[in-house]
């Protein structure tokens, strides 16, 4: 009676094609690519795991270069570098359209998407994961507050661009909800025909585990695609993987090739500097950085952007602060001496790093469930415009520059944490504290505290932008003449606080 109803089930089930009668899982082991790839065709919708070069299913990306199937669409994080990972597929014009929350540094990625040879779904890296979680839950779609008043929400956002730089096809609006008092906007969850993922061991049985933040978006995929195939480093006996070690169980896994000799490549390499705290100057990057680094406390959990964020990270001085990298870590610890980075190892701006002890390593998923969920204290990042009411973009030029939202939509829009920006006053002489952002949003009335080379704002609901400290050199005046949004000042105004460099 019992096989009869697991027989019945397996039939309406939409993904899985193997069930255990047994006891053991029914997982095909590959001698070869060409066969564990040997039925995805054209037109096929891949999830590809991995995020930057960790993770990523290097030997079956090349397999499908080699195999020539085209009129892909692919999920994933971001497209790899130009001549490495997914970015061969697009080399060879083999994708159709990418569903992913970061371009990057991919220079074909981009160029093809602005000249509209590639149409690109850019989605928040947190709605990304949570949508690849839900369809392979069966989930069918979720609320967010991820996004909420951006193009994301209203849509309008470009998906293909005409080659004459008009735009083509457009994101369609979300569904929105009040919960509680908070708006929400509805996404729809994704499955693939296949899922391609990568591990580091999988035993005979068919379970995979991952290394240290390879994990990222393979676990959450492998539950998602109606074919599974998983390429490890290793494949061991039964029972050398301990059942509590195991990160995804057997039951989702279709087939496993062994590739030995990956090339595993870093994308940006990023080592310790030896004489760090020499290198602080009164440069307006250098004096951003000085005031950030006071806004960490005791205690605090936090998640840093790349670049000034980043490093104000290196002066953390006498108090306990745990960093958050949304790729899947806990516990981040300073960039690795020369010689001791690990590809297996990096942030979310893709650098190599190391962990402290007590660190915790995990999925894309129950990263962005910690951000969502209200369990960061602080963000901060950067901006190309910030409006008077707290509102961020940082994201895109439309038809110019197109790197992606990443993690930065969930981040800013997270309950109960705190949002620094911290950029240089203007651009090449530009305003970029404004009345109103001109350009794409991150996020509505989302910024806490504006951090630059000449001042500090706090951003006060119900009043605007409040001149907290101002550097030396600088006067209300000069401040104005910099900043078009209006401003007040605030009675106890006090001089651009540092932190000093021992």
């Amino acid at each position: 009676m019992i096989r009869s109803i697991l027989r019945r089930g397996l039939k309406q089930h939409p993904f899985k094609r193997h069930i255990s009668t047994t006891g053991a899982c029914h997982v095909e082991f590959c001698d070869n690519v060409d066969h564990a790839i040997r039925d995805i065709k054209d037109g096929d919708k891949l999830l590809v795991g991995g995020f930057g070069l960790c993770g990523i299913p290097e030997f079956l990306i090349e397999g499908l270069q080699k195999k020539g199937v085209k009129d892909l669409t692919c999920v994933s994080n971001n497209a790899g570098v130009d001549d490495f990972g997914l970015g061969l597929l697009l080399q060879n014009k083999q994708v159709k359209r990418m569903i992913s929350s970061y371009v990057g540094e991919n220079a074909e990625f981009e160029r093809q998407f602005l000249s509209g040879e590639l149409e690109v779904e850019l989605t928040p890296q947190g709605t990304l994961a949570e949508r690849i979680r839900a369809g392979g839950a069966g989930v069918p779609a979720f609320f967010t507050p991820t996004g909420y008043g951006t193009l994301i929400h209203k849509g309008g956002s470009p998906i293909k661009y005409n080659s004459d730089g008009t735009v083509a096809i457009t994101s369609k609006p979300r569904e929105e909800r009040v919960f509680n008092g908070r708006n929400y906007i509805m996404e729809e969850a994704i499955t693939g025909d296949f899922a391609l993922i990568k591990g580091h061991r999988a035993d005979e049985a068919g379970n995979v585990t991952f290394r240290l933040s390879a994990n990222n978006f393979n676990q959450p995929m492998a539950s998602a695609g109606a074919i599974t195939i998983a390429e490890v480093e290793e494949i061991v006996p039964v029972g050398s993987i301990p059942p509590e070690d195991v990160h995804v169980p057997c039951i989702f896994v279709d087939r496993i090739i062994q590739r030995t000799g990956h090339q595993k490549r870093i994308e940006k390499v990023t080592l310790l500097a030896e004489d760090a705290d020499k290198k602080l100057s009164d440069s307006p990057r250098d004096r951003i950085i000085r005031r950030a680094a006071l806004e960490f406390t005791d205690g605090m959990f936090a998640n840093l952007g790349i670049g000034i964020p980043m490093m104000a990270a290196n002066y953390i001085s006498g108090i306990t602060v745990t960093l958050q990298s949304e790729n899947g870590i806990l516990g981040l610890g300073p960039f690795p001496r020369a010689g001791q980075q690990d590809p297996d190892l990096i942030n979310a701006g893709k650098q190599t790093v190391t962990i402290l002890p007590g660190s915790s390593l995990f999925s894309s998923d129950v990263s962005f469930g910690m951000i969502r969920g209200g369990h960061v204290d602080l963000t901060m990042l950067g901006g190309l415009q910030v409006s008077a009411k707290g509102d961020l973009a940082n994201w895109m030029i439309p038809g110019k520059m197109v790197k992606g939202m990443g993690g930065a939509m969930d981040l800013v829009g997270s309950p109960g944490t705190t949002v620094v920006v911290t950029m240089e006053h203007t651009a090449r002489g530009a305003h970029k504290i404004l009345p109103e952002c001109t350009l794409p949003l991150t996020g509505t009335q989302v910024v806490d505290k504006i951090i630059t080379e000449k001042c500090v704002f706090n951003v006060v609901k119900d009043v605007g932008l409040v001149l907290e400290e101002m550097a030396d050199g600088e006067t209300i005046d000069s401040i104005k003449k910099a900043t078009l949004a209006s401003f007040e000042v605030s009675p106890d105004l006090k001089p651009l606080q540092q932190i000093k460099i021992q």
